[in-house]
């Protein structure tokens, strides 16, 4: 599925809906490049489990959860990460394969711990359909 978003609150009401749809157990791989609107669609997706504190990007602790929606939420972003045993210490595998829904910023510096299913999100800037125009593209659902 592609979805063209012409404004930020386009791409926030995506992740709403989607977060909205999340079920248990869920991974969610969001790739993009520095700017193109990932925190964006992340606080939507909170917004639609339910998730009312604010939700910024977990750059330097690498995971973040949140336990005050309809489902647990651990939202990390990987960009720092040095090496992929790095997850092991944060115990990823409880928040993969628990009660929650993940969210992975940067998800292709971990591809081989992910597990069979995950739900992939990319979201592309097109400087020529405006500045503020991001295709995001949905597959796995």
């Amino acid at each position: 599925m592609v979805i063209e978003s012409w404004k930020p609150e386009d791409t926030f009401l995506l992740g709403k809906k989607l977060g909205e749809q999340a079920a248990a157990s869920s991974v969610y791989c969001l790739n993009g490049d520095l700017g193109v609107g990932k925190t964006v669609f992340t606080q939507g997706f909170a917004s639609g489990l339910g998730i009312k504190e604010a939700v910024n990007s977990p750059t330097f602790t690498i995971v973040q959860q949140y336990d005050d929606g309809r489902l647990p939420f651990y939202h990390f972003d990987v960009y720092r990460i040095g090496d992929v045993s790095e997850m092991d210490e944060i115990g990823y595998e409880d928040c993969f394969y628990g009660d929650g829904v993940s969210l992975i910023e940067w998800s292709e510096l971990i591809e081989e711990i992910l597990p069979e299913t995950i739900i992939s999100i990319t979201i592309e800037k097109d400087l020529e359909k405006g500045f503020d125009y991001r295709k995001i593209t949905v597959e796995g659902m």
